[in-house]
C-alpha cells in the first residue's frame, strides 16, 4: 500500500509560499505531491512528517558516512562549539585536521579548508589556473562539480542516436554565461584517446583535467585502472594539472579516497561530503609548489571556512575512518545487498548488473554497467525508474533518478539488509507485473 504523505504534502502547501518550489535546493522536490519533509533520522533511518520510516540510501547525497545523529561526532561537534563559531582568524584545529587529511590522503601535502564540495572545486580550479596562467579546462561528460558556471555544462544525451555520435554541449539550465562555453573541452568517460587529442591540440591554453574518479551522479560508473592512470600521465606529459574530484569518494571508498584505491596522485585533489559525517566542510590538497601560490596571486578564503564545530565533526569523523573497520563494514554491507539483489533478480530471469563502489554503487538492467554517460543513456532505466517508487513507497530510500549511486554508511546493519532486500523482492515483483500488464495492452 502506497505511504501516506499527507503531513508533508500539507507542509509543502504552506512552504511553497515562501520557498521555490517549497524547498532549499532543486534536487530535493520531488513533485507536488510527492515531496518529502524529513522529521528526523538516526542510524541507518529517517522518518518523514507523516511518521514514513525509511532505510536510507541516499545518506544527503553522501556525507553521513558513519550514520544519523552519530553520538561520537555530534557530541565533538558541541564540543568544538564552546570556543565560539567564527573569528576571521585560525585556530589550532585546523592543522589538526590538515595533518589527519595529509595521513589520509598524501597527495594533500598542503590543505585549504571550504564549506561545500562546490566551494572547493571552484577554488581548485581558480588555483589551477593561477598556477599555469592558463584558462581553459577539461571535463569529462556525465560528470557533476558543482553547482557553478564553469561546470554546469553537460553533453545534451536526449538527442544521442548512436554511442559514436558526438552530442552537442548545453547548460545545465538558464543563468549560465554562454561565454564560459569557450574555456572549456568536454570528452568521453573513460576515453584516453579523445583526451590526448584534445591535450595535444590545445595544451598551451589548458590549466587542468578535472576528473571524478567514479561518476557520483551518473550510477557510480568508475574510471578503467588503464584510463585514469592514463589520465595521470597525459596530464604530465602536455604540463597540465589533473585535479582529481574526491568530494563524493573521498574517505568513503578507501581511507586515502578513490586515489588510493587506483594508486595514482593528482596534482590538486578536493574532498568534502565524507568528511564530517554531515557538518558543512570541504577541502582543497594538493603539492606544495602548487598550492603555495594561495596567498601569492590567487585568491582564497570565506568566512565561515573552518568553522569550529565542523572542524570539530571532521577531526572525529576522519578519525574513526582511520582508526576503525567502519570503511570495511561499509563495503561488506554493499557488496552483501548486490548480491541479494542479484540473487532476486537472476531468480527472475531479469538481466542486471553492479558498478561502482561497494559503498556508492549504481544498479543497471542490463547485463554489463554502462562505461560512460553516453552508454547509460542509451542503456533502458525505464525498470529502474518504476522500481525506485515501488521501493520508496515500501520504505527503500533510493534516490528516484537512476543516476544517483545508492549509498551505505556504518550505520546499516544486518536488520537494515534483510528487511531491504525484502522489500526488493516484493517491488521487483509488483514491477514486474506492472509492465507485463502494460505490454499486453500495448500489443491488443
Amino acid at each position: 500500500m502506497p505511504r501516506k504523505l499527507d503531513a508533508s504534502n500539507a507542509h509543502f502547501r504552506k512552504a511553497i509560499q515562501r520557498l521555490p518550489l517549497g524547498v532549499s535546493s532543486n534536487f530535493r522536490y520531488w513533485g507536488d505531491d510527492k515531496t518529502i519533509y524529513v522529521k528526523r533520522g538516526r542510524g541507518a533511518r529517517v522518518w518523514d512528517l507523516d511518521g514514513n520510516a525509511y532505510i536510507d540510501y541516499r545518506l544527503g547525497y553522501g556525507p553521513v558516512i558513519l550514520g544519523h545523529c552519530h553520538e561520537e561526532v555530534d557530541a565533538a561537534a558541541r564540543d568544538g562549539q564552546t570556543i565560539g563559531t567564527v573569528f576571521a582568524l585560525g585556530t589550532e584545529r585546523e592543522l589538526v585536521v590538515a595533518e589527519l587529511i595529509h595521513e589520509m590522503m598524501p597527495a594533500a601535502e598542503l590543505v585549504r579548508f571550504s564549506n561545500s564540495g562546490t566551494e572547493a572545486v571552484m577554488a581548485a580550479l581558480r588555483l589551477a589556473r593561477g598556477a599555469t596562467g592558463r584558462d581553459g579546462y577539461v571535463l569529462f561528460e556525465g560528470s557533476y562539480h558543482g553547482l557553478f558556471d564553469a561546470a554546469m555544462w553537460m553533453a545534451d544525451v536526449e538527442s544521442l542516436e548512436t554511442i559514436e555520435d558526438d552530442p552537442a554541449v548545453v547548460t545545465y539550465g538558464k543563468g549560465i554565461p554562454g561565454l564560459t562555453r569557450q574555456l572549456f573541452w568536454q570528452v568521453p568517460y573513460n576515453d584516453a584517446n579523445r583526451l590526448e587529442d584534445v591535450l595535444r591540440r590545445n595544451r598551451d591554453a589548458i590549466a587542468a583535467v578535472l576528473i571524478e574518479p567514479i561518476l557520483g551522479n551518473c550510477c557510480g560508473i568508475p574510471s578503467t585502472p588503464e584510463f585514469i592512470r592514463a589520465v595521470r600521465d597525459l596530464c604530465t606529459k602536455y604540463d597540465v594539472l589533473m585535479i582529481v574530484d574526491e568530494v563524493k569518494t573521498g574517505f568513503r571508498v578507501a581511507k586515502g579516497g578513490a586515489q588510493e584505491l587506483y594508486g595514482i596522485t593528482g596534482d590538486i585533489c578536493t574532498v568534502a561530503k565524507a568528511m564530517a559525517n554531515g557538518y558543512p566542510i570541504a577541502a582543497i590538497g594538493g603539492r606544495e609548489d602548487v598550492m603555495r601560490h594561495f596567498g601569492q596571486g590567487v585568491a582564497h578564503g570565506g568566512t565561515y571556512t573552518a568553522q569550529a564545530m565542523s572542524l570539530a565533526a571532521a577531526e572525529k569523523t576522519l578519525t574513526i575512518l582511520r582508526d576503525t573497520d567502519a570503511l570495511a563494514r561499509i563495503a561488506a554491507y554493499g557488496r552483501s545487498m548486490q548480491e541479494g539483489m542479484g540473487k532476486i533478480l537472476a531468480a527472475r530471469g531479469i538481466p542486471h548488473s553492479f558498478t561502482g563502489h561497494p559503498s556508492m554503487g549504481g544498479l543497471f538492467f542490463r547485463e554489463t554497467p554502462p562505461a560512460n554517460y553516453r552508454e547509460w543513456k542509451l542503456s533502458d532505466y525505464s525498470f529502474y525508474d518504476a522500481l525506485a517508487a515501488r521501493l520508496i513507497d515500501g520504505g527503500v530510500l533510493c534516490e528516484p533518478d537512476s543516476r544517483e549511486p545508492w549509498f551505505i554508511s556504518a550505520a546499516h546493519d544486518r536488520a537494515c539488509l534483510d528487511e531491504t532486500l525484502a522489500i526488493f523482492e516484493a517491488a521487483v515483483d509488483a514491477t514486474v507485473g506492472e509492465t507485463r500488464k502494460t505490454q499486453r495492452r500495448a500489443a491488443k
